[in-house]
């Protein structure tokens, strides 16, 4: 045939490549089975003058679908129910699922409320099962049935086609080349299947679709682009419109099979003659042997020995394997020629073949029934006798053998039962016995099968008559009287067990108990003790009072405390009254704890001898407190007055000050009789040094009755004397410049009244402005050039050039218009103020120590050492001050200039790296900085020189 490849013969063999089962999910499979399942009843339907418009709807009443299933099945169902109500609707869907069922269909999850409901997937499923049943069950290929026959019909008559390769029922099928083949295969004059091409699956369908509509009656179950457009054509879809194929092209294929029998049957009649002829002669020899070998057979006579039983049974073997064999033989090719020429005389038409009387093939049959029940019967007998006689020498055997096992397995088991080991053993090991025990028990219990076998063998073996069953009777009963015995033993040994079980762990749980409330009881008691013992370091009375109340509460609890006790020794009692009531052995001491009864009781004592020793304790520690609080309120009573005290008293003196009552020389008397009072006052600083001795040597550090130390009452006093001792020399300094420069009283007035109205603040200073201020109003005029101010200030406060000068003071005033290289005249005129004078400003070796202090004061770079140390007279490397009692006196190093202002009478210094010695005298102020006072003792004092100045230095002038 051209149109087939004989190079494509094997493609159907090949296997396609696995399908993405994600697309089985596509809901185009209803649309599809809607379509094909309502299609195919229709071709059912049509034949009783009906069909279905909507598959799901038609079906729901279940008259047309009983219709259906008597059109596909050729037989009558039940009358239906013709009511229109739910229930009648149910009554006739059930009938025909009853009839499906009938047939060997089993339904699954498909009910006839479903149905009733138009469930679409219920319907559908509903009309798969009947074409399934009716439609494809029955398609029978090569062995194979049902879908696998369907594939291997398509894949037979496929095979030749190019491009077809049928695998399945879903993508195979997808080109419309293995419909055309199918049609082409049968009817090759309706397609032209050269002319086709795989790449148009339409056109192929199509052609497939209305060809089978046209001229082989099969109904258009699909459109072309149903299949097309799908990813995967629905499997059941496909399978039912390819049966309806298979039926069409099956039903041609078998009347051309009838048509060649017919052919044959005249060949067949010739040979029916020599048929009946041949039956004839067969019948009567197989029955005349039926005859003669029925009563060997029914002979039941027994023997008594095995080998006699085993001979009949060796002639039934001989008769079975050479006698019966050729018979049945007979037998059945005597059926076969019968069977054979009714055959082909009902194919041709003939009368059926008539035996004579006698030779039936009923008959035969009866007879070798009978042969055959005979020979099972006797088959049946001879079986049972030789396995009675094997059961019996068995069965004996097998007593033998289970009791010797038993007897093996019982030796010592009673004597194990009857030990003792438990009164000695521990909760642990008692535990471990009962484990032990309940494995016997679950063994002997296993063993319970065992003696019942030997009991039921026993048993057989006197049914069966053996011949030596006294002797079975007695072992069986000796066995059986053992094991009554070992489970009593058993028995009274658990009871036991368990009863020590209880008695030790009644003692461990008091164990426990005793365990769990003695171990917090003593560790409180061992705190306690360590608290009772503990020394304490209290500094205030509260403190004392907190302890003392503590300890009271601590007392409180020891009544509760000591039930605990109790309670705790009370649980050792109930275990030693448990081990005397019941003669527990206890093998050991209690094993969660290593605290006894008599460490607990010999702790309590302690506790309560600690007691009273911590009462003292605290009694006496109260008492040394008592006297602490009496020397702080002391000690805060004066320190209370003394430092206001000492706080007015500066407040005055810094009011007198700057005050302006009466001449200076009132001042200082005013200020001596303060200093006297001063003075006066010291014996109340003494009794407050005593109370703080006392206060040291209590070792108390703090006083919450005032906020004043020893230390600050120490400072301000100090400060007191300084204070009025700098006050007082300020005034003599006024007094010996207003002598020396001749300025009344009233221009001292006026010095005063400037200064105070200038001085806002009060603070007993100016600064620049209100300097230059209090100058402008004492008719000086510094102009506005800072760089003046600044000189003056630094002039007036005695400062180095560039050291920044912020404040002025009084007497600072005083000493500007006093200085003797800058001589300001007296008096309200305001006249520039001249801050260098022409040419070198030094004095010669007969100037007074005043003029060289001023020139060194006032131009320090150009005043040359020789000045200063002639004026102060060095003689051996010392310095002798002057004859006036009180000056001030200006030193320097290489870097600070030092203003200290000297309080003392014709004090001797002692040159030495410039050391001053002030042997006596009283404290002397000194000014490190303005405003910045540091206290001296009358003891050595350093003064930060750094060498003695040489000759050489005298000459070029470098100090």
């Amino acid at each position: 045939m051209d149109h087939y490849d004989s190079q494509q013969t094997n493609d159907y063999m090949q296997p396609e490549e696995d399908w993405d089962r994600d697309l089985l999910l596509d809901p185009a499979w209803e649309k599809q089975q809607r379509k094909t399942f309502t299609a195919w009843c229709n071709s059912h339907l049509r034949k009783a003058g009906t069909q279905i418009e909507n598959i799901e709807e038609d079906f729901r009443d279940g008259l047309k679908l009983m219709l259906l299933l008597e059109v596909i099945s050729g037989e009558r169902l039940a009358k239906p129910e013709r009511g229109k109500m739910r229930v009648h609707k149910i009554s006739n869907v059930n009938k025909a699922l009853d009839f499906i069922a009938s047939k060997g269909v089993k339904l699954v999850s498909i009910g006839a409320e479903e149905i009733v409901d138009g469930n679409v997937k219920m319907t559908l499923g509903m009309i798969w099962t009947i074409i399934l049943r009716f439609a494809i069950q029955d398609i029978s290929v090569e062995e194979t049935s049902a879908k696998e026959g369907l594939l291997l019909w398509c894949q037979r008559k496929t095979a030749p086609y190019k491009n077809v390769n049928i695998q399945n029922f879903h993508i195979s099928w997808k080109d419309g080349l293995g419909f055309c083949a199918l049609i082409h295969r049968h009817r090759p004059e309706l397609i032209d299947y050269g002319k086709l091409r795989k790449d148009d699956p339409l056109t192929n369908l199509n052609t497939a679709f209305d060809v089978a509509e046209k001229y082989l009656d099969i109904p258009k179950m699909l459109d072309a682009e149903d299949i097309v457009g799908t990813a995967r054509p629905d499997e059941k879809a496909i399978m039912t419109y390819v049966s309806s194929f298979y039926h069409a092209f099956s039903g041609a294929q078998k009347a051309e099979t009838a048509a060649n029998r017919i052919c044959k049957v005249l060949a067949v009649n010739q040979e029916n003659e020599q048929l009946m002829e041949d039956y004839e002669k067969l019948a009567s020899d197989l029955l005349e042997w039926i005859r003669r070998t029925i009563p060997w057979l029914e002979n039941r006579a027994p023997e008594n020995t095995m080998h006699a039983m085993q001979q009949k049974l060796e002639d039934f073997r001989d008769y079975r394997r050479l006698h019966k064999p050729p018979k049945v033989q007979e037998k059945c090719q005597l059926e076969i020629n019968f069977n054979t020429l009714q055959t082909k005389l009902r194919l041709s038409n003939r009368p059926a073949f008539m035996p004579s009387e006698g030779r039936m093939v009923s008959d035969i049959n009866n007879a070798w029934g009978c042969l055959e029940q005979a020979e099972k019967g006797y088959e049946e007998w001879l079986l049972n006798e030789i396995r009675r006689l094997e059961r019996l020498d068995h069965l004996a055997e097998k007593f033998r053998q289970k009791a010797s096992i038993h007897e093996a397995w019982t030796d010592g088991k009673e004597a194990m039962l009857r030990q003792k080991d438990y009164e000695t053993a521990t909760l642990s090991e008692i535990k471990a016995l009962l484990k032990k025990h309940e494995a016997f028990e679950s063994d002997l219990a296993a063993h319970q099968d065992r003696v019942e076998q030997i009991a039921a063998i026993a048993q057989e073996l006197n049914e069966l008559d053996y011949y030596d069953s006294p002797s079975v009777n007695a072992r069986c009963q000796k066995i059986c009287d053992q094991w009554d015995n070992l489970g009593a033993l058993t028995q009274k040994r658990r009871e036991a067990l368990e009863r020590t079980e209880k008695l030790l762990e009644t003692i461990d749980q008091l164990y426990l108990e005793y365990a769990k409330r003695a171990a917090p009881f003593n560790n409180w008691m061992e705190g306690a003790m360590e608290d009772l013992q503990d020394t304490f370091i209290v500094h205030t009375i509260e403190e004392i009072q907190g302890l003392t109340t503590a300890h009271e509460q601590f007392k409180a609890t020891l009544p509760d405390a000591d039930k605990e006790r109790l309670a705790i020794l009370g649980i050792h009692n109930e275990v030693s009254k448990i081990v005397q009531t019941y003669h527990v052995n206890m093998a050991g001491t209690n094993p969660y704890t290593t605290i006894t009864p008599q460490e607990i009781n010999g702790k309590w004592d302690h506790v309560r001898q600690l007691v009273p020793r911590r009462d003292q304790a605290l009694t006496e520690e109260h008492a040394r407190q008592q006297h602490n609080e009496r020397l702080r309120k002391q000690f805060g009573a004066q320190a209370n007055v003394i430092g206001p005290w000492i706080q007015t008293k500066m407040e005055e003196i810094g009011r007198i000050s700057i005050e302006m009552h009466g001449t200076l020389e009132d001042q200082l008397s005013h200020l001596r009789q303060y200093e006297k009072s001063i003075v006066n006052y010291k014996p109340k600083i003494d009794q407050l040094e005593g109370d703080h001795q006392l206060i040291q040597e209590a070792l108390i550090f703090d006083n919450k009755h005032t906020n004043y130390t020893m230390e600050h009452i120490r400072v301000g006093w100090e400060q007191l004397l300084t204070t009025i001792a700098r006050t007082i020399n300020e005034v003599e300094n006024q007094i010996l410049t207003r002598d020396a420069k001749g300025i009344s009283q009233e221009q001292m007035n006026e010095f005063r009244a400037s200064f105070n109205h200038f001085d806002r603040d009060h603070s007993g200073t100016l600064g620049p402005e209100e300097f230059k201020a209090c100058l402008i109003s004492l008719g000086y005029d510094i102009g506005n050039d800072p760089q003046v101010l600044a000189s003056c200030m630094e002039h007036a406060q005695g400062w180095p050039p560039g050291r920044e000068i912020t404040r002025v003071s009084p007497f600072s005033l005083l000493s500007l218009s006093a200085s003797p290289c800058f001589p300001f005249p007296v008096g309200r005129g305001a006249r520039p103020l001249l801050l260098s004078p022409p040419g070198p400003c030094w004095a010669p070796p007969s100037t007074t120590l005043t003029s060289a202090l001023g020139c060194l004061s006032w131009e320090p770079a150009r005043c040359p050492p020789s000045s200063l140390l002639t004026a102060l007279h060095p003689v051996d490397g010392f310095l002798h001050l002057p004859a006036p009692s009180y000056a001030f006196l200006w030193t320097f190093s290489p870097d600070v200039y030092l203003h200290l202002f000297l309080l003392c009478s014709s004090p001797p210094p002692d040159l030495q790296t410039v050391r001053l010695v002030l042997p006596s005298g009283p404290l002397c102020p000194v000014f490190l900085a303005p405003g910045r006072p540091f206290l001296l003792s009358p003891l050595t004092f350093l003064v930060s020189w750094c060498h003695c100045p040489t000759e050489e230095d005298r000459h070029d002038g470098h100090g």
